[in-house]
């Protein structure tokens, strides 16, 4: 039986108005290896009547905040027009009390100046994929011709910032990469980029972990953590201060508070992805025929944080590795990742994490005390 709540103070949820379409071609990418493991692989654009639904919905149920997020696939294929009508629709059906924020993650590859001056007048944060150096980055991240993209991504991504967006770079985390950090983080620390999250690469699903050549494993992920660790550490110290969004969390619960990234919960939660055909699914990374929750035009749909909490996702969502109970390190790892759990219950990092932990709980705790 569906349990919808009619109101909710914070609503959040994650739009794919291109569904999977994409410009780019990057080997890795986890949303194209989902699709591959759905009967639909791609859903098309979002036609205007689903938009207005999701947006009525979702400002009908948020109480004091709503966020609206945009990705793919790529989310700027649907076009500016889109994005210039969603803004019509919040502003026919926001309620006075409540705060919007809008975010939008993108290759970065087809913006230009009208973009930026549209994300700017409308507050968008804005998350670039950007795998470091040009030769990491166009080792992985080529479009539909096999072109290098890097100087196209990093042009517009310069755009955005000389015209005061706020823009995050995303940095999947794959081997190559991991074994470059050092270069990496001081290239776009250079390049002013001082929002960074470092996202550590999904292996295809079902399949076992390490096959490809840039997949990340235990061993090289903790090195990079640690390295990472380093020059975040000795630049926070000194006075710099460059946001890296794992570290932050674990900053975060370090002084008592609550993370903001569900992978560090210790449960996964409802995170409202939508379809370009509306279908709604509890997570980026399980948008699968198996955990479709409902679709925005179905009458008695509500947007909530109990949403359907009796499903086998959520109550899976909830189990940690028979390990973790026994582990020092648990208040602050939580376990990770549904997604990174193996057939026997441990994440597969889990040493990385150990390893690291033990490496950086000093100095972790020395900023809690005296700068963060």
């Amino acid at each position: 039986e569906r349990k919808w709540q009619n109101t909710m103070k914070h609503v959040q949820l994650m739009i794919k108005p291109a569904s999977s379409n994409c410009n780019l071609r990057c080997s890795y990418c986890f949303y194209e290896d989902e699709c591959k493991n759905r009967e639909v692989h791609s859903y098309g654009f979002m036609k205007e009547e689903v938009l207005e639904k999701v947006v009525r919905k979702a400002l009908d149920a948020a109480e004091l905040s709503c966020t609206f997020g945009f990705q793919g696939g790529e989310p700027t294929l649907a076009g500016l027009e889109f994005y210039r009508k969603f803004i019509d629709y919040t502003k026919q059906y926001k309620k006075p009390e409540t705060r919007l924020q809008f975010c939008l993650q993108t290759n970065g590859s087809l913006l230009n100046e009208e973009w930026g001056d549209f994300l700017k007048e409308h507050h968008f944060l804005v998350g670039i994929s950007l795998d470091g150096t040009r030769e990491i980055h166009d080792k992985n991240r080529r479009d539909g011709n096999g072109k290098e993209t890097f100087g196209r991504v990093l042009k517009n991504a310069k755009m955005l910032q000389k015209k005061g967006v706020d823009v995050n770079i995303l940095c999947v985390l794959t081997k190559q990469s991991a074994k470059k950090i050092t270069s990496i983080y001081q290239y776009l620390k250079k390049e002013g980029f001082y929002y960074q999250q470092y996202i550590p690469c999904l292996d295809p699903l079902g399949e076992k972990r390490g096959q490809h050549p840039w997949s990340l494993t235990p061993e090289v992920y903790e090195r990079a953590l640690k390295d990472l660790f380093d020059l975040w550490f000795e630049d926070v110290r000194s006075g710099t201060m460059i946001s890296l969004r794992e570290f932050d969390n674990w900053m975060s619960v370090l002084k008592g508070y609550p993370p903001e990234a569900c992978a560090q919960t210790g449960r996964c939660s409802m995170q409202n992805i939508v379809e370009a055909n509306g279908d709604i699914f509890p997570c980026d990374f399980y948008v699968l025929d198996e955990h479709r929750v409902a679709n925005i035009a179905d009458a008695d749909f509500r947007f909530s944080e109990g949403v359907l909490v009796e499903k086998d996702f959520f109550r899976e969502g909830m189990k940690r590795g028979e390990k973790c109970s026994q582990c020092k390190w648990y208040p602050l790892c939580r376990g990770g990742c549904k997604r990174d759990y193996a057939e026997e219950k441990e994440n597969y990092f889990c040493q990385a994490y150990q390893g690291f932990f033990a490496y950086a709980i000093e100095r972790m705790e020395w900023l809690v005390r005296f700068i963060r």
